[in-house]
């Protein structure tokens, strides 16, 4: 067990290294001078042009450039954003917070909803409500969020008048983004807990049990529902980390302060130190849930356990 755990630590910290690398390489491979985004060439001379580049070190190899770049990271320095010159690690721990409530409250939504929908469709199956179950999981699925957010902000915001459609402030901003997130999470996790009943209820344990008498609710909730869950945990962890990529829409389209909000304002202003450093630092997130997720993993189901011994 110790054994797995420090392989898959390992393993995870090679994903950060190798997403770390790839995002400096992208950026240093996009065309385009990150120099003339700070200032104006109108009023910059080509020597002040030239200083700020040699004072960035810009115009020194990759490999060094990037070994500076893995230097800081390693102390927890990413860098000022070329905008406004604010360090770009407090910024994003500034508006962490928000982003991670709206992630939660989405995972809450989706997990919610793809259990109940999910055990319905696998109970009552081929019926209505089967039908009807993986028709919404479908529509999770399919929908691009920023579709789906505008959607709702059109019906609640605009039509119904329930909630506002923009904003970070209080929960009556947060239910519109959470939903709009928690419908794709839905979506797959209907999928699962149908598809992992289906399967539970077809073990010959399953059949066991009837034949024992015991009753068709007590199979159901006590013994095929907590075998059939297990596989939940993983598309959770995977969720999270979805949902945490995912509020980049979402937080543009309700106007939500988050990463996801700075991230999408760096871009457009192709301010390259705050994308790097927000996409790093979602990388790492995602990383780790996943390793969390794998770790829980073993301790949840005993099948793995016996395996690993």
């Amino acid at each position: 067990m110790v054994q797995t755990i420090i392989t898959r630590t390992i393993s995870s910290l090679l994903v950060i290294l190798g997403s770390l690398t790839l995002v400096f390489a992208i950026f240093y491979l996009l065309p385009g001078d990150p120099v003339l985004s700070m200032i104006d060439p109108t009023y910059a001379t080509p020597e002040m042009i030239e200083n700020l580049r040699i004072q960035l070190g810009l115009d020194q190899p990759f490999y060094i450039q990037f070994g500076h770049y893995l230097a800081d990271m390693l102390r927890g320095d990413f860098g000022v954003s070329m905008v406004n010159s604010d360090p770009v690690l407090p910024k994003i721990i500034a508006n962490f917070p928000s982003t991670l409530i709206l992630t939660l409250a989405s995972t809450c939504i989706a997990v919610l909803i793809g259990v109940i929908l999910g055990i319905l469709s696998a109970v009552h199956r081929n019926g209505w409500i089967d039908i009807l179950a993986r028709t919404i999981g479908l529509f999770g699925i399919s929908m691009p969020t920023f579709w789906s957010g505008i959607l709702l902000i059109l019906i609640f915001s605009i039509q119904l008048g329930w909630f506002p459609a923009m904003g970070s402030d209080g929960i009556s901003t947060l239910v519109l983004p959470a939903i709009t997130l928690g419908i794709v999470g839905a979506g797959f996790v209907i999928r699962i807990v149908r598809n992992s009943m289906l399967e539970v209820l077809s073990e010959p344990f399953i059949t066991t049990l009837r034949a024992k008498g015991i009753s068709r609710h007590v199979i159901l909730y006590k013994h095929a529902l907590r075998n059939a869950l297990i596989p939940v945990v993983t598309v959770v962890g995977m969720q999270i980390g979805e949902m945490l990529a995912g509020t980049v829409v979402i937080e543009t389209v309700f106007s939500r302060q988050g990463i996801g909000r700075i991230l999408a304002d760096a871009i457009m202003a192709r301010d390259i130190p705050v994308v790097q450093g927000v996409v790093f630092f979602t990388a790492i997130l995602y990383v780790v849930i996943n390793l969390l997720v794998d770790i829980s993993y073993t301790y949840i189901d005993p099948r793995i356990r016996r395996s690993l011994t």
